[in-house]
């Protein structure tokens, strides 16, 4: 096979963003997952500056179940800021929530109109995804422009990484998860509390989905004890460096 064409195929090639968790406060890392230079070299988010004690919240909105209003009660009690990515059924479904999380000063980040996987669509497919949320939520609320993009599932390759900073996006990923997505396998508000705060660890970029009751049950604990921890909650915007 030519290189070029060697080097396209390679573009195509999908991933599913994965990676090492943290232990005892040492950063998680994507050093053997295999996409480690894509992520970099097309500036996505991974981590925050992992020299310091700063956390980045960061939700994903695929639709509602009940828990966003009283996620956004903790927020503003606590006064952290989050990003929630949003799709098209979220927008379209939850306006006066869209309008909420902005007027309480979070961002809304974009995922996609439609949830598909990224890999497997053209870049003028990608490009009508991202504009139709962009453009739902600036008729909605005072955030006119959107900078940041989650893929859907975590999917992703060289190709879509690229063609998503060409249109202006900084792609975010995360470095501490756990399975809080599925809402019939709910463990309670301990095992939320314990998942995220096992895990932390200096520039992390957590990724909640706010679909989880054992999430909303959680988040103020989560919050105190990573203050106590010295640790403080920034929004994306106040990244100044990242790690890969």
């Amino acid at each position: 096979m030519p290189v070029s064409a060697a080097a396209d195929a390679a573009a195509l090639n999908p991933y599913h963003f994965g990676f090492k968790k943290s232990k005892h406060q040492e950063p998680a890392s994507i050093n053997e997952e295999g996409f480690k230079g894509i992520v970099q070299k097309n500036e996505a988010i991974f981590l925050g500056d992992v020299t310091k004690k700063e956390l980045y919240l960061t939700f994903d909105n695929g639709y509602e179940n009940g828990y966003t209003a009283k996620i956004l009660d903790v927020l503003k009690e606590h006064q952290v800021p989050a990003i929630f990515f949003v799709t098209g059924h979220y927008v379209q479904d939850q306006p006066e929530l869209v309008k909420r999380i902005v007027d309480e000063g979070h961002l809304v980040g974009n995922h996609s109109w439609s949830h598909p996987d990224m890999s497997q669509i053209s870049n003028q497919r990608l490009k009508e995804e991202l504009d139709k949320v962009k453009s739902g939520v600036s008729q909605l609320t005072s955030q006119k422009e959107m900078r940041y993009l989650r893929p859907p599932r975590g999917i992703f390759n060289d190709r879509i990484l690229a063609a998503s900073k060409e249109l202006g996006y900084t792609s975010v990923f995360w470095s501490i998860a756990y399975k809080d997505w599925d809402t019939k396998a709910q463990r309670g508000a301990q095992y939320a509390y314990d998942s995220v705060m096992n895990q932390l660890h200096p520039g992390a970029v957590i990724l909640l989905h706010s679909v989880s009751s054992d999430n909303a049950a959680a988040l103020s604990r989560i919050i105190i004890a990573a203050k106590e921890q010295g640790y403080e909650f920034k929004s994306l915007d106040q990244m100044q460096a990242r790690t890969y």
